[in-house]
């Protein structure tokens, strides 16, 4: 993915892309004898390599990061009249070093010198290069050595960690609530913050610690600088939708896959979702590690397919079968251009286990159950699936299962599906399928079993809540509590309800063979 830094405090030196070293770690490596004499002790100064020159400029050589080792062969003994062991001349040697980007200098004791000359630990002092003295008995092979097992520790923990970071992402995204999960996890693993921007610039959802103003308004410009559709400006208003911050204005160039910042010590990252949509992932963190990009990567590429629309078929297809229903088309004619085979569908009514449902969510379930026909209602999740996809359980949701029904049927199907998510509910169960066998009814002419059942009850149907209670009271065996909990009203009611039922009926539903003839009228709703 292409990279652009578009405020770096300073040019950072090119270092190989390995896992640094920290320069206390090498210190502690009690085999080589090492020892600071001179420079800054900073717990957090890293080495990327290590590399032996005698060169008196060794700049042309460096790439940045390393540890640099020296025998001083190009440094004259000091005595008296050398005028290489004044602080000027080493000054100038040091200076190069931290020009081209050097952690640390590492001086060996032998064989040329005894000790090393204090000119140049005066200039390591005063330009803040650490500076090692490396004994006689420790070559510089064995220097380089250490580093290089280091390294190759640190880059087998970044690898797990790169693992069991991707592992926890993919298993967020199977959650029902998949984008706040994702986003929650990149936070934790990269221990700072993780935002996704819409496509008008708007906080979708963010998850982690929370930014200084300051940071935040760049974290939501650099978000701006990568978004597809847009470019940024001063005017938007800021991740809390308080401050001033940045609004999109028509792109004058493509825009870039992502794209980095620093602001006040805080590493910023921004990455274009692949749906091109305008959705954009942001990133803060106190620190960038090697792995941190790729782990950022996949919640990228996870959050693309979460918010993108699932494309079991074309989009321009749906479409057209939404205007001809909308212009009077009946549903048999509309629903070969859905793209089943045989016509007929399953309704799935799902309810996430834990929370109400959202439309990122609901998109999600839709397309795990292979369908990007979704209804993200405020209490239920409706999807119409094709009727050779048998819908499995889905982590973390309930779901109600219709029989199978062609586009006329489609309306029963619904309810169906809904008796069948209150059942599943009432029962505690991930998922109950709505019964396929009639039995009874079989051996009855469909005509004249829904007369019957519109005689029967006809005392109720003065109130919808009513025959609703009846048949859910019924399917769960005449249990008050679970009733209650399937319809979400309280147990009195329910059993006003049911008492109402048995006046106007005048029957008495304790005898089970009234039960069974009201529930086969039931049925032909």
């Amino acid at each position: 993915m292409e990279e652009t830094h578009t405020m770096p405090e300073t040019p950072a030196p090119a270092v190989p892309p390995t896992p640094p070293v920290p320069l206390p770690a090498l210190l502690a490596r009690q085999e080589l004898g090492l020892a600071q004499i001179a420079g800054p002790r900073d717990p957090a100064t890293v080495i990327h390599g290590a590399h032996a020159s005698e060169m008196a400029d060794p700049y042309p050589y460096l790439l940045g990061g390393e540890l640099l080792l020296t025998a001083g062969v190009h440094v004259p003994q000091a005595g008296p009249g050398t005028s290489f062991d004044s602080f000027g001349s080493l000054d100038d040697y040091v200076a190069r070093i931290v020009a081209a980007g050097g952690a640390a200098l590492g001086f060996g004791l032998a064989p040329v010198h005894d000790t090393v000359p204090r000119a140049l630990v005066a200039a390591c002092d005063a330009r803040g290069l650490p500076l090692l003295e490396v004994p006689p008995r420790t070559t510089f092979s064995g220097v380089a050595r250490a580093v290089w097992q280091l390294m190759a520790r640190a880059r087998l923990a970044e690898l797990r960690r790169v693992t069991e970071a991707q592992q926890a992402l993919a298993a967020a995204a199977s959650r029902p609530d998949p984008v706040p999960s994702v986003l929650r996890r990149l936070a934790g693993h990269l221990s700072g913050r993780a935002v996704l921007y819409g496509p008008d610039g708007t906080v979708a959802a963010a998850a982690g610690r929370d930014l200084p103003e300051e940071a935040r308004q760049a974290l939501a410009h650099l978000a701006g600088v990568v978004r597809p559709a847009a470019r940024p400006v001063p005017g938007r208003a800021a991740e809390d939708g308080t401050g001033r911050g940045d609004a999109p204005v028509p792109p004058t160039r493509p825009a870039p896959a992502s794209a980095t910042d620093v602001c006040g010590g805080t590493h910023l990252a921004a990455y274009a979702l692949g749906t091109g949509d305008g959705f954009v992932l942001a990133v803060a963190a106190d620190r960038r590690g090697p792995g941190d990009s790729t782990i950022a990567s996949v919640a990228a590429v996870l959050l693309s397919l979460l918010t993108g629309e699932h494309h079991g078929g074309s989009a321009a297809v749906r479409s057209a079968a939404l205007v001809r229903l909308l212009l009077g088309a009946a549903p048999e004619e509309v629903a070969p251009l859905l793209g089943d085979g045989d016509g007929r569908w399953i309704v799935v009514h799902a309810r996430p286990q834990t929370r109400a449902p959202d439309a990122v969510a609901a998109a999600a379930l839709g397309a795990a159950l292979g369908s990007p026909l979704v209804d993200p209602g405020p209490d239920a999740v409706r999807v119409l699936v094709p009727a050779g996809r048998e819908p499995d359980p889905q982590p973390g949701w309930i779901l109600g299962i219709s029989a199978p029904a062609g586009p006329q049927e489609w309306p029963a199907a619904d309810g169906q599906a809904a008796r069948a998510l209150a059942r599943a509910r009432a029962t505690r169960a991930p998922l109950v399928r709505h019964g396929t066998g009639r039995g009874l009814a079989d051996l009855v002419p469909r005509a004249d079993a829904e007369a019957h059942a519109r005689t029967l009850l006809a005392p109720l149907a003065a109130g919808a809540a009513l025959a609703e209670t009846l048949r859910t009271w019924l399917s769960l065996h005449g249990s008050w509590d679970r009733t209650a909990v399937a319809l979400g009203v309280h147990r009195n009611t329910v059993r006003q309800r049911i008492g109402r039922c048995a006046a106007l009926l005048g029957a008495d539903l304790d005898d089970p063979d009234v039960r069974m003839e009201l529930w086969f009228a039931l049925r032909q709703g």
